[in-house]
């Protein structure tokens, strides 16, 4: 049965923010807001919940999941960026927007592409998940909480609690988010390539 937090969306309780960080820490899958949709997040070292994420949203192992950074020298540890790459992250972060990068040697191999050695990642602007990714200290894993057989994101903590109760352990309500995912970007190449058209501006990378 899980948990349910109601956190304020503008100035979150540090005492909910611990909690949801333990529970992070002791395994827990967590549904949270961003500054796209909701996400499923888990511990980045955690292979039981990431297999767990995986299963709740029907993918397989050559779907991207991303790493939530709390900003650009934490993508840095993750993935290879050179100028170019960073001068696009500079001008797009904070924001709804997801890059696939190479990935570094800090990241699991079981959490890149298995054939691509990439991975998704992304600095959000929403004020609950950056205190989340401050108070833990490090990136999540996370991935856009749609569910199989939909092609929309859940927007709605109440709808996603009644859905998922029994198969993660905290819901945070910081209320309603967009119903747009993230603008998906691939910089691996000589020029941006847009994968996914999401609430991020897609001009920026033309």
């Amino acid at each position: 049965m899980s948990q349910y937090f109601q956190i304020h969306p503008e100035n979150p309780q540090l005492r909910l923010v611990r909690q949801a960080v333990q529970i992070v820490g002791a395994g827990g899958l967590v549904a949270l807001p961003t500054d796209s949709s909701y996400a499923l997040v888990c511990h980045l070292d955690d292979k039981a919940a990431v297999e767990r994420m995986r299963q709740i949203r029907g993918v397989d192992d050559r779907h991207h999941l991303t790493l939530l950074c709390r900003d650009l020298s934490e993508i840095a540890n993750y993935a290879k960026v050179d100028n170019r790459q960073y001068r696009l992250l500079k001008a797009a972060t904070p924001g709804p927007y997801t890059f696939i990068l190479e990935a570094s040697k800090e990241v699991p191999r079981r959490l890149s592409h298995p054939s691509r050695k990439t991975i998704g990642l992304r600095v959000p602007e929403n004020i609950i998940a950056q205190a989340l990714l401050e108070e833990l200290g490090q990136a999540l894993i996370g991935t856009t909480l749609i569910l199989p057989g939909s092609d929309d994101p859940l927007n709605d903590a109440a709808d996603i609690r009644s859905q998922l109760e029994k198969h993660i352990e905290l819901v945070i309500d910081g209320g309603s988010c967009s119903l747009l995912p993230t603008t998906v970007v691939d910089l691996t190449g000589d020029a941006p390539m847009v994968l996914r058209q999401g609430r991020g501006d897609a001009g920026l990378f033309h």
